[in-house]
């Protein structure tokens, strides 16, 4: 962790918050995937956001798409996928372009203050322009929510972690359809990348960094958590 304080520069990454994959009548819905345990973090997302607006946070959203004309499918660059997802890929083009599919449920929308990297693998970092906007913001320490917690959210935050990020993965703001994945992500971040903690803690957090406090408050977040003890879903 940064000694500096000073040098504590947050934002929150909010990672593919959308119909096709969370909303009722969205792509994942109709396809018969299991949408609920998505759709239950959207009290705790907007709860985040509120907070992060409140402390000047800034938000990054992302927004997987796809084109209609299937240039940037997986199945063309890949020989070798995992039955699931192949199947899905060719059942159903998800988050296409200018479509409701690919839109940020409306409960938490991006307003025009607000910073949408679209993305067209899992990483919110591989070829976007998100490691060019943080670095303009002299941003360090990024803030984790969203879905799926063990695919995308997962794979974001270590590509951060990697790149020299400070992360904190928010447990009641993220979710995954398969709770034996969120509870194995939990464990993952706990273990060998950042902190996890919920959406009161971080908001202890920056109300400690406004007062000189945040390596503090860090500390005593990371002293008490069992680091081998998953978060309930």
């Amino acid at each position: 962790m940064k000694s500096d304080i000073m040098t504590y520069q947050p934002a929150l990454l909010v990672i593919d918050v959308q119909n096709g994959f969370m909303s009722k009548g969205g792509s994942y819905d109709l396809l018969g995937m299991k949408i609920s345990n998505y759709q239950q973090i959207i009290p705790k997302l907007k709860e985040l956001i509120s907070i992060c607006r409140t402390y000047n946070v800034p938000i990054f959203y992302t927004q997987a798409v796809r084109e209609s004309s299937g240039i940037d499918l997986l199945t063309k660059t890949h020989r070798i996928l995992p039955k699931s997802r192949e199947e899905r890929i060719k059942k159903r083009p998800i988050c296409v372009r200018g479509t409701w599919d690919a839109k940020i449920v409306d409960e938490i929308k991006p307003t025009s203050k607000d910073h949408v990297v679209i993305k067209r693998r899992d990483s919110a970092f591989q070829d976007t322009e998100t490691e060019v906007w943080l670095n303009s913001l002299k941003v360090n320490t990024l803030i984790f929510c969203g879905i799926d917690t063990s695919i995308c959210v997962e794979t974001s935050l270590r590509d951060g972690f990697n790149k020299g990020y400070d992360v904190i993965l928010i447990s009641d703001a993220t979710a995954s359809a398969n709770i034996r994945h969120y509870k194995t992500t939990i464990e993952h971040v706990k273990e060998y990348y950042g902190l996890v903690m919920k959406v009161k803690e971080i908001k202890e957090v920056l109300e400690a960094k406004k007062n000189g406090l945040y390596l503090d408050k860090i500390k005593m977040i990371r002293e008490k958590k069992n680091l081998l003890e998953p978060e309930p879903n």
